[in-house]
């Protein structure tokens, strides 16, 4: 009983630094990784008050010289051997998913190839201009990730628009879209690609039933939103003409860089769903193949741009702090989910809300998106599949109810917030948006949208 609650404190206190990171000036990765750690150690440590003899597989009680052992060591070998083991699997699959995919949008970007696209954009007009920014970083986010997209389109804006005022309502409404856009894909959003990961949905069908809900969550804002914006934006006098690209990189290599990325990333789920490996394998796949095109393609050029445009250099740019961040927090869930913690919680939420009722779980995963505009979405989505095992059949089947309206509410509800989602905290970097202004400007935009949209989802489902 100790261990038990020992467990659940370190990770309480855990998340709350992770929660407060900006507060206390402690890098998030660094408090995931304590607590993780510490989580499993006290877990091992107190092994006989979790298990009894009987749920301790019998070759566990055999030592590798053939002997027998006692209890406590064989109950501390079947959670190093076989539980951590077990979750280090599931966590691996996801941590060289994403370290691909950001690995191949770097390698997009020092090749300027978002800039095809962003160099497209010449209205002036206020309303005209935010809906084709707020437009573009939905789909974008969707094919890349809602937290690149939105450093390449507030990067974006430094290009398009003068006024810092005007500057930040833009990037408040990237935050939201690209936190709409990253939900109903499977590559969009990390805790999406969770669940896609997990098995609780499917690539095909988070898309097809959630592409229209996150529309609607975006949509909604920008329709109250542009009554109030007129006119035309101010663009920067300094930047005009500025071509920032490496000496040799010609617009057919930054093009076909753009398109062998995004066909790369887009062919993941099609891999999975032919060879039914796991997601990373295909990924994997995409990022050799684009690797070896870049390779040739620039093969004759002098060694510095060879250098500079290759995948090494791409690797080096990729956020190696967050995928720490991502396997901290996992194991520090993976270690309640195998104590017993998570199911009791489940338990406690099925007697309180009902979640074997279909407003119960409505309930559920609308408060668990509330929460994630207060503290980060990826343990509240990696703590709710600890909780609830894949059932057969009904709300928590694969693509049941259930996952399908966590993965909208997590995708999109951290954008009550700008400390909600990774996209906000990087509109907040590179902007210096302030929270205050966030939360009067965006935030009741942000949360209308929420709503609009999971209402949208909830009469989609009862119609179809």
């Amino acid at each position: 009983m100790i261990a038990e609650i020992l467990m659940i404190v370190v990770f309480v206190l855990g998340y709350l630094a992770i929660a407060l990171e900006h507060q206390i000036h402690v890098d998030k990765a660094a408090s995931a990784l304590i607590a993780g750690v510490l989580c499993w150690a006290i877990y091992v440590l107190s092994a006989g008050s979790f298990h009894t003899n009987e749920t301790i597989p019998p070759h566990m009680f055999v030592g590798a010289d053939g002997s027998d052992i006692g209890f406590m060591e064989a109950a501390m070998h079947y959670i190093s051997e076989y539980q951590l083991l077990h979750h280090l699997s599931e966590i691996a699959s996801i941590l060289f998913f994403l370290i691909g995919a950001m690995t191949i949008v770097e390698l997009i970007d020092i090749h300027k190839g978002f800039s095809l696209i962003t160099n497209k954009i010449e209205t002036t007009s206020r309303p005209r201009l935010m809906w084709i920014v707020c437009i573009l970083t939905f789909f974008m986010s969707a094919a890349l990730d809602n937290l690149t997209t939105t450093i390449v389109m507030a990067s974006l804006l430094k290009k398009l628009i003068a006024n810092y005022k005007d500057r930040w309502l833009f990037a408040g409404m990237i935050v939201v879209a690209a936190n709409a856009g990253g939900a109903w894909s499977p590559i969009g959003d990390v805790t999406t690609t969770m669940l896609w990961i997990g098995k609780q949905v499917t690539a095909q069908n988070v898309i097809i039933r959630l592409i229209l809900p996150s529309l609607v969550c975006l949509i909604v804002p920008l329709m109250l939103l542009t009554p109030r914006i007129k006119g035309n934006i101010r663009r920067p006098l300094d930047v005009d003409g500025h071509d920032d690209r490496l000496p040799g990189l010609t617009t057919k290599q930054m093009r076909n860089v753009f398109i062998a990325g995004l066909c790369g990333l887009i062919f993941v789920p099609v891999f999975k769903t032919v060879t039914h490996l796991p997601p990373f394998m295909g990924m994997m796949l995409s990022l050799g193949v684009l690797w070896l095109i870049t390779e040739i393609m620039h093969r004759k050029k002098n060694t510095n741009v060879r250098k500079r445009l290759s995948v090494i250099t791409a690797l080096k740019k990729v956020d190696f702090a967050s995928v720490l961040f991502f396997l901290g927090i996992l194991l520090a869930v993976g270690s309640l989910q195998s104590a017993g913690q998570l199911g009791e919680m489940a338990a406690w939420l099925n007697n309180t809300l009902g979640t074997d009722q279909e407003g119960g779980v409505y309930a559920v995963g609308i408060l668990i998106g509330l929460f994630s505009a207060l503290v980060d979405n990826v343990p509240l989505v990696a703590a709710s599949m600890g909780m609830y095992e894949i059932m057969p059949t009904g709300y928590f089947a694969q693509d049941g109810l259930f996952w399908e309206f966590l993965a909208y509410c997590a995708g999109t509800g951290g954008s009550a917030l700008i400390i909600g989602s990774a996209a906000g905290v990087a509109v907040m970097g590179i902007e210096t948006i302030t929270f205050g202004w966030y939360l009067k400007k965006i935030a009741p935009l942000a949360l209308i949208g929420y709503f609009a949209g999971a209402i949208f989802y909830i009469l989609e489902h009862s119609v179809f």
